[in-house]
């Protein structure tokens, strides 16, 4: 069985990537830049932008377009695409910090 082809999620959790602009970003999650401007009015990544005005994007903007990504391949409207993804990254900062307090506590 040939192995498995890797998803942009699994390249983007590599550290060598540093922020990209627009085109490379679009370009390594397999879409296009008007996609990753969706995104940006849906609210769910905001590019940075570097000394000159271009658009770039950090790893993590990238992981959540590429989430995104696979939401929207799989039917999902982009705008509930992104409320979800956005919901996650809420559930999994809440769960961390929930278990942050919990050692503090049993700590103390």
């Amino acid at each position: 069985m040939p192995p498995e082809k890797p998803t942009a999620v699994d390249r983007l959790d590599d550290d060598d990537y540093p922020a990209y602009t627009m085109g490379r970003a679009a370009a390594m999650l397999g879409t296009t830049p008007a996609f990753l401007r969706a995104l940006g009015e849906a609210r769910l990544i905001t590019p940075l932008r570097s000394e000159g005005g271009h658009r770039r994007y950090s790893r993590y903007q990238l992981r959540l377009a590429a989430r995104a990504r696979e939401l929207v391949d799989q039917g999902t409207p982009v705008e509930a695409a992104c409320r979800i993804i956005i919901l996650e990254d809420q559930l999994e900062e809440a769960l961390r910090l929930n278990e942050e307090m919990r050692r503090r506590a049993e700590g103390s």
